[in-house]
């Protein structure tokens, strides 16, 4: 299966069409960490994480993982972490998982740059949540009943073409 990133606002996955939002700075081939850009590619689809204290557990077929308050992930160009998982700590820069508002009640890992990691290339692009569709930092967004159909949609040989 292929998610497909259409007119930069649109994802298409099989006959469902769901308005998104990307990063700021549109689509970067050389995707660099702070851009804002969103990078281009095809990429599969990594962990799923959620707060079960907001949200249900999601139906999918991808591994899932509860996100915790203590819980980041690295974009410290500097750190053996970047682009990984971590307990925040002041020491490393890092993007909270655990946030105030809704935007990552539920996530989903975007494989880019996760395998044999380059630092500086990009970290923490992931597909999460809006209620606006405003512009990301580099992420793709959408509403919450749409997140919900693509992972009930999707596996772990899923990919999404932006």
């Amino acid at each position: 299966m292929l998610i497909k990133l259409k007119n930069k606002d649109t994802l298409v996955l099989d006959e469902h069409f769901l308005k998104c939002s990307i990063g700021k700075k549109g689509i970067n081939r050389k995707k660099k960490e702070g851009d804002k850009s969103t990078p281009k590619g095809k990429f599969t689809f990594g962990k799923v994480y959620y707060r079960a204290d907001r949200i249900e557990k999601p139906r999918t077929s991808l591994p899932l993982k509860i996100i915790k308050k203590n819980m980041g992930w690295c974009d410290d160009v500097n750190s053996k972490f970047y682009n990984k998982e971590i307990k925040t700590n002041k020491k490393i820069k890092h993007e909270k998982l655990f946030r105030k508002d809704n935007s990552y009640d539920c996530l989903v890992v975007i494989n880019f740059n996760t395998k044999n990691i380059k630092r500086g290339k990009g970290s923490a692009i992931f597909l999460h949540l809006t209620k606006n569709y405003k512009k990301t930092a580099g992420c793709i967004a959408v509403k919450k009943n749409d997140l919900f159909v693509i992972l009930n949609l999707i596996n772990k040989k899923t990919k999404i073409k932006i």
